[in-house]
Formats: C-alpha cells, structure tokens, sequence
C-alpha cells in the first residue's frame, strides 16, 4: 500500500441539494480526503517538493465545492477527485462526503476511490 496523507473533515461550503430551496442556501459539508503519494516517505528526504501540498489540495478544494451550485454530492466528489488527481498529480485519491440532510441519521455520505491512469 502506498504512502498516504490524509485530510480529515474538511470543511466545504457549498450549494448543494435537489430541490432549488435546498441549493439556495449555503451548506457545509464534510470531506475526507485520503491521498496516494507519488514517492515513498523516506525516500522525499525532508524535501517539501517531493510531496503534495496539502494546504494547497483543502484551499484549491474549498474553491471547487464554493464555485458553482450542484445537485448531487456524488456529483462534487467526482469534481473533488478530479481535481486531486489532475491539478496535484496524484496517482490516487479516495474521497467521502458527508452531508447532515435527513433528520433520522447523523449524515449521508458518498465515497469514491480514483486512479490517475483511469482519468488519463
């Protein structure tokens, strides 16, 4: 298993929801994004570009979820994913999204798992 960083509960607002009241409304949603590393931990020698950015990766994915409204949460998983993987060269992320909706449940949540080749 490759190394791995992890941003834990990341907090994005955003626009989301089927029916149009629901979208109207900022809400926060929570992301947990696992991220493969290109090179193995020892291996980066205490070097900084060797690694991915990992304030870069939760600023860039606040601006994805922030940028445009969306219905489906799968929908901005896949966005997130894609971001990961194309604008921080990734060769995989696993991310879940979790979204406080129905009253009888602590959340919803969605998670997906993509490989860079998959997205090449």
């Amino acid at each position: 298993m490759p190394d791995q960083i992890h941003l834990a509960a990341l907090q994005l607002r955003c626009h989301i929801g089927v029916p149009d009241e629901e979208r109207a409304a900022p809400q926060l949603l929570h992301a947990d994004v696992i991220i493969h590393s290109r090179v193995a931990f020892e291996a980066m020698l205490d070097d900084i570009t060797q690694t991915i950015d990992y304030a870069a990766v939760a600023s860039r994915l606040e601006q994805i979820a922030a940028e445009k409204p969306r219905r489906l949460i799968e929908t901005l998983a896949a966005d997130l994913a894609a971001c990961v993987l194309s604008e921080f060269h990734a060769p995989a992320v696993e991310i879940t999204l979790r979204k406080r909706i129905l009253p009888q449940t602590d959340h919803v949540a969605v998670r997906l798992f993509r490989h860079a080749e998959a997205n090449a």
